[in-house]
């Protein structure tokens, strides 16, 4: 058989027979989700395995570990002991980041006190999180198995300390797909002093197909980069021209059966609506100033507090996961006065994105999460002032999306060493997450050099009960 006979031979073959790679590659854009079956448009919005209470989460990822024991896990004894060594049959088996663990305690550096019919007990650093303390969830019995930044962001973001994993969000969308036509289904802001530790891998698709991946939103007038078509080229055009792309692609796409095709369509085709959609998005002089003071947000500017705003006219919008990165919480010195700032531009937005969501009927179907990487020791580092990474205990905040409101979990020792009481590892965390969106982490799966992945992996991972509304 000559070259050209082979080729035709299997181009009919790969057409006819509908059994072709191109099929194949569609399949594999949901891998085996087992759920409603392979389907063309991988963010088209899919049946959950079980009905679930929330529809889309919005992720505060507060990069670099904040001080749990100086904002939420209230310790007097600490205070009482601060300036001696620790036990040292607590020191037994434990590493740290940085320091000696041999460093003496230091007592917290602010004061707390209750708030809300639940009692909530946070820090002076909290004000307006306080206003809400009946309608947060909160987590001091947090644990992870990194203590450093980028492992630790990165088994927070996909469930394993090596990079190549997908994210949280792209397994979620890859699981639900998306109710936006005209916006990414995973949506990423970054603000604070600079980016993740660890890197894009945080809204990462991994091995999944790219089309799942994190889009990266700027701040400022211009989200997304080129959205103005080049002189000479009108819409009427440039539509002419994605089509013609589109079919051309899907020619390929018949005859290679790389689902990666598929996601380079989808990019050109979102591209498209986002030139009209994103710049009617970004713009927050359409929102009342009520709203812009609530948020303290400044319309045209980068900040933390429009990055909030903005993550609620996305899930307004169908957006499926939003996730915004601050990353300045690292404190080995300075704890005192970079605590400060750190709340005075997290604070009130974080709140007032609770509130927002609230009085808009958004809240019990959007989940937020506040938290950072892993939380910080009960010693001493930097002098008197600061901190080294600490894995054995931290604490998390979530409002929304099912999670159980005005509820504390967890405890901590008298030192806040280890957790000792309803211990929730990150594992734990991520299939409660994935349970409260009608994801069965046991369920939600990818083939992948053989094995079917998944989010929580293979270590014993289980939904937190005690947190379900």
């Amino acid at each position: 058989m000559n070259h050209d006979q082979h080729a035709v031979s299997r181009r009919w073959f790969l057409q006819q027979c509908g059994v072709g790679l191109g099929s194949i590659a569609l399949s594999q854009l949901l891998g085996s989700r087992t759920l409603a079956g392979p389907v063309s448009d991988p963010f088209a919005s899919r049946p959950a395995h079980f009905p679930g209470k929330a529809k889309s989460v919005i992720f505060l990822f507060m990069g670099g570990g904040p001080s749990q024991i100086e904002l939420f896990d209230n310790k007097p004894d600490l205070a009482k002991f601060s300036g001696t060594l620790p036990p040292a049959e607590l020191l037994k088996g434990y590493r740290a980041a940085f320091i000696d663990p041999n460093s003496t305690l230091l007592g917290p550096k602010f004061q707390f006190s209750r708030h809300g019919e639940c009692g909530a007990e946070l820090s002076e650093l909290l004000p307006h999180l306080s206003s809400v303390a009946d309608d947060i969830t909160i987590v001091r019995s947090m644990v992870t198995d990194a203590f450093n930044h980028a492992p630790g962001q990165l088994l927070m973001s996909t469930g394993n300390q090596q990079f190549g994993r997908p994210s949280l969000g792209a397994w979620i969308v890859y699981g639900l797909g998306s109710e936006s036509r005209d916006l990414p289904a995973f949506v990423v802001f970054s603000s604070g002093q600079k980016g993740p530790s660890g890197g894009n891998s945080n809204w990462g698709s991994g091995f999944l197909p790219t089309v799942y991946q994190g889009i990266q939103f700027r701040g400022g007038p211009e989200p997304v980069m080129f959205l103005d078509n080049p002189p000479g080229i009108d819409r009427s055009l440039q539509q002419d021209s994605i089509e013609t792309i589109a079919a051309l692609n899907g020619e390929r796409l018949l005859e290679m059966g790389d689902p990666e095709i598929a996601t380079r369509t989808r990019a050109f085709e979102t591209a498209f609506r986002m030139q009209a959609s994103a710049p009617e998005l970004m713009d927050l002089t359409q929102e009342t100033q009520a709203t812009l003071d609530l948020y303290g947000a400044e319309p045209g500017k980068s900040s933390f507090a429009n990055n909030c705003l903005l993550a609620r006219r996305l899930v307004e919008r169908g957006v499926r996961f939003v996730e915004l990165f601050h990353e300045s919480w690292d404190q080995h010195g300075g704890l005192t006065n970079g605590l400060k700032n750190n709340c005075k531009n997290t604070d009130q937005a974080a709140a007032a994105l609770i509130k927002d969501l609230k009085q808009r009927g958004l809240l019990d179907e959007t989940l937020v999460i506040w938290g950072g990487e892993f939380g910080r020791t009960p010693m001493v580092q930097g002098g008197d002032d600061g901190r080294d990474h600490h894995p054995n205990a931290f604490s998390m905040w979530f409002a929304g999306g099912g999670m159980k409101p005005g509820l504390t979990l967890g405890a901590t020792d008298p030192l806040g060493f280890n957790a000792v009481e309803d211990r929730v590892h990150v594992r734990d965390l991520h299939a409660t997450i994935l349970h409260l969106l009608g994801l069965d982490h046991e369920r939600l799966t990818y083939k992948f050099q053989g094995l079917d992945m998944k989010l929580t992996g293979v270590e014993p991972a289980h939904i937190v009960e005690k947190l379900l509304a």
